[in-house]
């Protein structure tokens, strides 16, 4: 079944590919140690490796009120930072758990930047913008993608955020489904074991949560 959401872009909830920017390699834990002892060479490709699909969770997790306070690149930068800074106490578990580090600390960080801008009772709303995508949100949209079919370069920056507003509509059960299965790049068992469901239940669940996706899209879209 294919439901639109944008112009010449295309949702399958049924066909797309679990994961279509991830490119496994078997070099990421001599990467993390090289790191851990200072290698700053180790470090760059560390940060390049996980900044496409880091960068897109960040995005997807501030919801509209942090996006317009500050920038996601600021955030994951911050967080590799630190990540970089911990590294010698990391205890290495393979691939995913290290992915799963990396992502719970952004979730981390992400969560204290809400508790200050609500805690301050400020507010303010997304600035609507259009035209040509930058190098940091054409990467972003290669990440979006991963929902979103045949490709990103169907996408302009009013797309983009429209894909914000429409994530940020979602269930909670909806949105990680969809950030742990095609941002994060988990298995379907690994998914299953996070949100505590069995593997059936879990594709049942990022079919719909893609399919509800799909329609807020073209709400977005309408409202605008």
């Amino acid at each position: 079944m294919k439901v639109g959401i944008c112009p010449d872009v295309t949702v399958r909830p049924e066909e797309t590919p679990a994961v279509v920017w991830w490119a496994v390699r078997s070099d990421t834990k001599s990467l993390v140690d090289r790191s851990s002892l200072g290698d700053r060479s180790a470090m760059a490709e560390l940060y390049e490796h996980h900044l496409p699909a880091f960068r897109a969770f960040v995005r997807l997790r501030m919801g509209e009120l942090l996006r317009a306070k500050e920038s996601g690149t600021d955030i994951v930068q911050s967080v590799f930072r630190e990540v970089l800074e911990e590294l010698a106490d990391f205890e290495w578990k393979g691939d995913a758990a290290f992915r799963q580090w990396l992502f719970q600390r952004g979730m981390g960080k992400i969560l204290n930047r809400h508790k200050y801008y609500k805690a301050a009772r400020r507010d303010a709303a997304l600035e609507a913008r259009a035209g040509g995508l930058s190098q940091d949100e054409s990467r972003l949209a290669n990440c979006y993608a991963t929902v979103c079919s045949p490709s990103s370069a169907a996408m302009d920056r009013k797309d983009l955020r429209r894909l914000e507003k429409a994530f940020d509509a979602l269930s909670d059960d909806h949105r990680e489904a969809i950030l742990l299965a095609r941002i994060v790049g988990l298995s379907g068992r690994e998914v299953a074991e996070q949100m505590g469901r069995t593997e059936s239940a879990v594709r049942m669940l990022l079919s719909r949560a893609l399919s509800r996706l799909a329609g807020e899209f073209e709400r977005a879209g309408q409202d605008e």
